[in-house]
């Protein structure tokens, strides 16, 4: 505990140096660059591509955070249990097809941009958001929902009330690995002219500049470990809540 509470602030401050304040990093990052290459990434603001990164995924995932649980509230209904199998089937298909073949089939009707982007990252958010929201609203306390019952609760007063706060640390577990999940393959956005810290590391790719791959893929890994923290911080403080 004490070493996440000192490394924390340390990984924060090292990703506001390497998105306000690169060329500090120059004397790292010079070894990897091409003999008389550009170190640093210049074409663009790290902090505007930061931002709209962080901007496409946090709509994808809200947009699958959204779509994901209003499916698992229906098919724990008794109303749609039968669709839970058909349900399961679409959420699972964002994972069979790979983000890029999304962007390839995205192309043609959206153009380039984020529009591709933010189709291939909310297919690929679906399944862990619905499968936890699903496995949380099928086990709640057996206990709990008898004495909702019995105070004359109705079912959407159950539903709002009881339900969804108690299923709310495991729905979040599945919220937190879909966002780690869309962190790293948002990068592949920049193939399509999407805004995203893709573009540093590709253009490292085409250029030959090690450098440049090494930043862009600091500056999202960090991004994804300081997010993935903040959430397991956001999921414990809950469960402290429901156990008190």
């Amino acid at each position: 505990m004490k070493i996440g509470l000192i490394l924390r602030p340390v990984l924060i401050a090292l990703l506001l140096a390497l998105v306000l304040w690169p060329e500090w990093f120059i004397p790292v990052f010079a070894p990897f660059a091409p003999d008389g290459g550009p170190v640093i990434y210049q074409r663009a603001s790290l902090l505007s591509l930061s931002l709209s990164h962080l901007g496409i995924v946090a709509l994808a995932s809200a947009a699958a955070t959204i779509v994901a649980v209003t499916l698992a509230i229906l098919v724990t209904r008794p109303v749609g249990a039968a669709f839970r199998p058909l349900s399961r089937t679409i959420t699972n298909m964002g994972q069979t097809f790979p983000p890029v073949a999304v962007l390839a089939l995205a192309v043609p009707a959206l153009g380039f941009g984020a529009g591709p982007t933010l189709v291939a990252l909310f297919l690929y958010g679906l399944l862990p958001i619905f499968e936890n929201a699903v496995t949380a609203l099928t086990n709640l306390p057996r206990a709990t929902m008898e004495a909702a019952r019995g105070i004359g609760l109705s079912r959407w007063q159950r539903l709002l009330r009881v339900e969804l706060p108690l299923a709310l640390p495991v729905t979040l577990t599945g919220v937190r690995l879909s966002i780690v999940i869309a962190l790293g393959t948002a990068t592949i956005g920049s193939t399509v002219a999407a805004r995203t810290l893709g573009e540093v590391i590709i253009a490292g790719l085409l250029t030959n500049n090690t450098a440049f791959v090494l930043q862009g893929g600091l500056i999202v890994g960090l991004f994804a470990v300081l997010i993935y923290d903040a959430l397991v911080q956001l999921e414990l403080y809950l469960l402290a809540r429901m156990g008190s």
